[in-house]
C-alpha cells in the first residue's frame, strides 16, 4: 500500500513539474515560442562607406529579431567585381550598379536589390562657390540649390584660382581640379569618370571603342593633374573636413557623407561649407547581389523594412521609399535632383580606366 502511494505521490509531482514548465513556456511572448531566436551568420563583402551602418547597434538589433546576424568585410566597388573571392561570402554589396551587373553576369545570379543610394556631390565652401559663380562655373539648379555646370568646368580645368578674374577670395598658384579618389581603387572616382566621359561625348553615355578613345585623353587629365590620389572617398571627405579651403577647395564625395555629417550635427559642417552637384551628375547606386538564401534574406530585409530603411536615412542614403530621407533631412538638401545620367557599362568603365592607367 505504502509503494501505491508513493508511486501516486510521485507521477502527480511529476504532473504538476509538466503544468508549471507549460505555464512558462505558453506565458512567453509570442504564443509559445522560446525568446532565444535561432540566429544565422550571414557574411557579406561591401563597400567600405556603408561599414558604419552595418555596425550600428540599431541595425544589428533588426536584424537579430529576424534572426540573422550579418559580418561584412569592406573592400572597393571594383575589388568586389573582379578580385575578391565571392566563394567566401553570401552576398556582395558593391556601391555601383555596373559592379553589380558583373557580379550578376559572372555568378549567374538574376535577383538583386537595390535598398539605397546616394548622388555624387562636390564639397566646398561659400567664398570657391561664389568665385566660380563669377567664372560662370557654378550657377543654380532647377530646384534650390547650386550646381557645377561640368561642361564649363571642363573648359577651365588647366586654369590657376589666381588667373581667375576678380579672384581675391582664393589666389591660390595651382590649377582649379577637383580632388577625387584613385579610379583604379574607388567606386567615387569612377562615377566621377562616368560624369566627365558623358559631357566629354557630347552629352552621351561612352558605348563604342571609338568614343572610348575620343573621351581617354580629356577624362585622363582630370586624375593625372591631381598628382596623389588616395584609396577611399573617406580621405580626401576629411582632408575637406580638417584642413579647410587651402588644401581641399573642391572634392569629389558622395552626397550621404556629408548629409551624415548634417544629421549628427556634430559641429564639423561649418557655416561656410556647402554642397554642391555637379551638372550632369551620377547615382552611386549601392546594389545587393545574393549569392546565396541567406543572402536572399539581407538583401530582402534591406529592401523592405521600414525601420533599416529609416536607419539607413540617418546614414545620408536616399532610400527606396523617399519619405524616410526627407523625414531625416528636411530640407538641408534638395529632395530631387534632375539632371542625372547613367554610367557606362563595367566594360566600358573599365577600357577607360585601362587608357587612363597607361
Amino acid at each position: 500500500m505504502n509503494v501505491v502511494k508513493r508511486r501516486l505521490s510521485i507521477g502527480l509531482a511529476v504532473v504538476l513539474l509538466l503544468a508549471v514548465v507549460a505555464v512558462v513556456v505558453w506565458g512567453r511572448p509570442g504564443g509559445g515560442e522560446s525568446d532565444a531566436t535561432a540566429t544565422t551568420t550571414v557574411r557579406g563583402v561591401v563597400g567600405s562607406e556603408k561599414l558604419a551602418f552595418f555596425a550600428d547597434r540599431r541595425v544589428v538589433e533588426v536584424f537579430a529579431r529576424n534572426g540573422l546576424k550579418v559580418e561584412v568585410d569592406p573592400a572597393g566597388s571594383r575589388q568586389i567585381a573582379t578580385t575578391v573571392d565571392l566563394g567566401r561570402y553570401e552576398f556582395a554589396f558593391p556601391s555601383s550598379s555596373p559592379a553589380a551587373q558583373k557580379i550578376q553576369r559572372d555568378r549567374n545570379v538574376t535577383a538583386v536589390y537595390t535598398p539605397f543610394q546616394s548622388p555624387m556631390a562636390v564639397a566646398t565652401f561659400e567664398p570657391i562657390a561664389a568665385l566660380l559663380e563669377s567664372a560662370g562655373v557654378v550657377r543654380k539648379g532647377a530646384g534650390d540649390y547650386r550646381v557645377v555646370d561640368v561642361a564649363k568646368y571642363l573648359e577651365i580645368t588647366g586654369t590657376r584660382w589666381d588667373q581667375l578674374p576678380g579672384n581675391t577670395a582664393f589666389p591660390a598658384r595651382k590649377n582649379v581640379l577637383l580632388t577625387t579618389t584613385d579610379p583604379a581603387e574607388s567606386n567615387s572616382a569612377a562615377m566621377y569618370l562616368a560624369i566627365a566621359s558623358f559631357v566629354a561625348n557630347g552629352n552621351a553615355v561612352v558605348g563604342t571603342p571609338d568614343q572610348e578613345e575620343k573621351v581617354a585623353p580629356v577624362v585622363g587629365k582630370l586624375f593625372q593633374d591631381q598628382g596623389y590620389k588616395q584609396n577611399s572617398t573617406e580621405g580626401p571627405f576629411e582632408d575637406y573636413l580638417a584642413a579647410g579651403m587651402g588644401k581641399a577647395p573642391l572634392v569629389l564625395v558622395y552626397e550621404s557623407q556629408y548629409v551624415d555629417r548634417l544629421v549628427r550635427g556634430d559641429g564639423s559642417i561649418r557655416p561656410d561649407m556647402r554642397l554642391l552637384y555637379p551638372a550632369p551628375t551620377v547615382y552611386s547606386k549601392h546594389t545587393l547581389v545574393p549569392l546565396s538564401g541567406n543572402g536572399d534574406r539581407v538583401g530582402k530585409l534591406l529592401a523592405t523594412d521600414p525601420e533599416l530603411g529609416r536607419l539607413a536615412a540617418t546614414f545620408g542614403f536616399r532610400t527606396a521609399d523617399p519619405r524616410h530621407f526627407a523625414e531625416v533631412v528636411g530640407d538641408k538638401v534638395p529632395a530631387d535632383l534632375v539632371d542625372v545620367v547613367e554610367p557606362p557599362s563595367f566594360d566600358t568603365l573599365e577600357r577607360l580606366l585601362d587608357r587612363i592607367a597607361r
